[in-house]
């Protein structure tokens, strides 16, 4: 396979993958795009490279870099701005959990906690709080997890996940 037809697919592959870690399409394919870009790019080879509007690559660009997985770099006595992706697997995957975990998760425990409260002792009542119970647990244990792998170093945290 050569290489153009590779590097394509790796970025149509991880444009998919973007939708299951809650982001849009694009968004996935841009920071593909810059993960795989050997010097920092400016929005214009973005917007060439992906065929996007300014206006669609500037909005996902803004947010990549709210989710900590994109950065900007300058270019002495140029005045575009310039954008390289965190390039380590490892710290992309804890930055994309702990922004799944602000987005989704806290959110869930939040309205969880303001619902414990419902009255009622018909049995749908019972059900509800029964069901909110166990998906406060639920997302309590998931909360924990996330924050334990994301204080681990790599090392340690595959010595955890697969002991010997």
């Amino acid at each position: 396979m050569e290489l153009t037809e590779a590097r394509q697919k790796f970025i149509q592959g991880w444009g998919q993958l973007g939708a299951s870690w809650g982001i849009n399409r694009t968004m996935a394919q841009i920071q593909a795009v810059l993960l795989l870009a050997t010097d920092p790019m400016s929005t214009d080879d973005i917007m060439a490279d992906l065929q996007i509007s300014r206006g669609n690559a500037n909005m996902n660009i803004r947010e990549l870099i709210a989710w900590g997985i994109v950065y900007k770099a300058f270019k002495p006595g140029d005045r575009k701005e310039y954008y390289y992706s965190e390039k380590s697997m490892w710290e992309l995957a804890k930055k994309v959990s702990r922004e799944r975990k602000k987005r989704e998760l806290e959110p869930l425990l939040k309205m969880l906690d303001e619902v414990k409260s419902v009255k009622g002792s018909s049995a749908e009542a019972k059900e509800f709080k029964k069901v909110a119970q166990e998906t406060r647990s639920m997302a309590s244990r998931a909360e924990s997890v996330l924050d334990m792998v994301m204080k681990l170093e790599e090392n340690r945290f595959f010595k955890w996940l697969l002991p010997k």
